[in-house]
């Protein structure tokens, strides 16, 4: 599917947004995908919309939630939220982005980070860091491909499927 992907230029035709309500049910989809599946998040158990739609909420201009639409669906979220909660790292944001897993590997993560970064340049913050599982190559070739810099290395910080999951801190100063 993938390569299906690349051969159709998806990539040419995607659309970064803002997310609406509407699109909660496919960042749904798409996270619990990676909850059950992947290590790329310490989350264990899906998430409804209904608990979409609280997070939704918590997400202003100051803190988007973007989607990837291409072909008419959604492929991809990506956000910004606080990094530290003290009023000090009040300047530095985390992000998070999740890509379909029939569409990665075809440059909508690139897309979305890349309007990530732009979005917390426009909104005067100081630093996005991304805290990445150890072994997720795509999102460190990602991270290291927007210019971001490996900062940090965290041991044995969570547990899933049954191991122990290291995190590897990147950081990108805007």
């Amino acid at each position: 599917m993938v390569e299906k992907a690349r051969q159709s230029g998806m990539t040419d035709q995607v659309l970064v947004r803002p997310a609406t309500s509407e699109d909660l049910p496919e960042v749904a989809r798409i996270y619990n995908h990676a909850i059950l599946n992947t290590t790329s998040t310490f989350d264990t158990e899906p998430k409804t919309v209904e608990r979409w739609r609280d997070v939704f909420v918590k997400h202003t201009d100051a803190y988007p939630l973007l989607v990837a639409e291409a072909g008419g669906r959604v492929v991809g979220w990506g956000a910004l939220r606080p990094s530290v909660d003290r009023p000090a790292a009040r300047f530095t944001v985390e992000n998070a982005v999740y890509v379909d897993p029939d569409c990665q590997g075809t440059g909508i993560g690139s897309a979305l980070l890349g309007q990530i970064v732009e979005r917390a340049r426009a909104n005067g913050y100081h630093a996005v860091v991304g805290m990445v599982v150890a072994g997720n190559e795509a999102s460190e070739r990602l991270h290291l491909k927007l210019g971001f810099q490996q900062v940090g290395f965290m041991r044995e910080v969570g547990w899933k499927f049954g191991r122990w999951l290291d995190l590897i801190v990147f950081e990108k100063l805007l």
